[in-house]
């Protein structure tokens, strides 16, 4: 069984792999809701030097033990403990994932790079995303939800999430996508408590220019757009931009190949920092 373990709020911390070198990368899912189950798939295709270690915020996905009375109290700034329980740290954060790292300046004081998958700098994506599901619906998710909304179950909330697939990857990777989904552990008190207090407000509260940066995107994402990274603060010469051609909203289901070339160019820009 492979290493896992808690911060002191309860972060959970699950080592997928180990190779030789000493960078840790922690990879946060996205959702919220969605468990770092979802990034077992993105983890195989690192071929990068260290550890990967797989991460959940307490009281998202499966991570509801060992909590404490409000898991969400403080999130998203309780990253930081994961940030500081390792050395050499890279963190990787997936669409939602990667907005409560840009809202948590914290963070910086513990990492080496910075990865963002799939991501926003702000909240305007939600809009453009409201937008394309009113422009191609899929009447099998509009029935779900409507299933949803009377009873926010646990297998109500994985049926909406699985009918919402044709969106999220393209038709190469629609099938492999939705058996993905469909495996996946979901929480309704991290997708309640992000739609409250985070979602329809969220701007990115630091953007940094002295450690190496992956920004990857699938080019057919259609979930989170990409528009408002070309502001010039976000343009900046530490970052590594990554188009993944024919892929979706998690371009390593569609094109793991190229996903794994990326990570490959990017571990070259990190100098393996000294443990501190």
């Amino acid at each position: 069984m492979l290493e896992t373990r808690y911060t002191a709020s309860g972060v959970r911390m699950r080592l997928h792999s180990a190779r030789p070198g000493e960078l840790n990368w922690l990879l946060l899912p996205g959702g919220p809701g969605i468990g770092s189950e979802s990034l077992h798939e993105l983890a195989d295709a690192m071929e990068v030097p260290g550890a990967i270690w797989l991460v959940d915020l307490p009281g998202d996905g499966s991570n509801t033990g060992h909590l404490a009375d409000d898991p969400f109290r403080l999130w998203p700034h309780v990253l930081v403990e994961a940030a500081e329980a390792v050395p050499n740290a890279i963190f990787a954060g997936h669409s939602t994932g990667g907005m409560y790292l840009l809202a948590t300046p914290a963070v910086r004081n513990h990492i080496c790079g910075l990865v963002l998958l799939d991501t926003a700098p702000d909240y305007a994506w939600h809009a453009e995303y409201v937008q394309m599901t009113q422009d191609d619906p899929l009447p099998r998710f509009a029935e779900a939800l409507a299933a949803y909304e009377r009873d926010k179950s646990t297998a109500n909330l994985t049926t909406l999430v699985v009918e919402s697939a044709e969106w999220n990857f393209n038709p190469a990777g629609v099938d492999a996508g939705r058996e993905m989904l469909a495996r996946m552990p979901y929480n309704r008190e991290a997708v309640d408590w992000s739609d409250a207090n985070f979602d329809h407000t969220y701007e990115a509260q630091w953007w940094p220019t002295d450690i190496p940066v992956l920004r990857l995107w699938g080019t057919d994402d259609r979930i989170v757009s990409q528009r408002g990274w070309s502001a010039p603060k976000y343009v900046t010469p530490n970052v590594l931009a990554c188009a993944v051609p024919g892929a979706g909203h998690f371009p390593w289901i569609e094109n793991s190949r190229a996903v794994t070339e990326a990570f490959r160019d990017f571990s070259t820009r990190l100098a393996s920092p000294k443990a501190d």
